[in-house]
């Protein structure tokens, strides 16, 4: 008798539970597709790469000037004299430190603004996800890379770009 009672009552919570997920409604969104999508992201690029133009061309020109070094060093290095040919490593040696913490310090910065600028248009984009989640009656949103398969309809995408934009 026990056993019977309690499979009727894991029947009923089972029926309830099944009864109760149903009534979510559940959207996808592609955030990838968004942010590409944005004006934003082609207006963050460009500012970027003029924020950061002067550094990559002074590393490109130390880099320039290390490879020349390098390979004035090993087309002279039989004619040279020793403590010329010393001389000359030392100096390559020491641009070469130079350049590698200079190129270092520059990719943490360019790193760094990347995230914050992307940052900001994920943030838009979370606050335009809400907005069409709740004026839709959504009670989750999911990321499409996170989904195996879902229904067109379910699709908010197009909905939350016309909000971000």
């Amino acid at each position: 008798m026990k056993k019977f009672l309690y499979a009727v009552t894991m029947g009923c919570v089972l029926i309830f539970s099944m009864s109760v997920q149903a009534s979510n409604k559940i959207a996808v969104v592609n955030v990838v597709n968004i942010f590409q999508q944005l004006p934003e992201f082609a207006i963050i690029t460009h500012k970027l790469e003029n924020e950061f133009r002067d550094r990559t061309n002074t590393l490109q020109s130390m880099e320039h000037e290390l490879q020349m070094k390098i390979q004035h060093l090993q087309r002279d290095r039989l004619t040279m004299k020793e403590n010329e040919q010393l001389s000359m490593e030392k100096d390559i040696l020491t641009q070469r430190e130079k350049f590698n913490t200079e190129a270092q310090i520059f990719e943490q910065d360019n790193r760094r603004r990347q995230i914050e600028e992307r940052n900001k248009i994920l943030n838009k984009i979370q606050h335009a996800v809400e907005k069409v989640a709740s004026l839709q009656g959504y009670d989750l949103v999911i990321d499409q890379s996170a989904v195996a398969y879902f229904i067109k309809s379910k699709d908010i995408t197009t909905d939350v770009l016309k909000q971000v934009k």
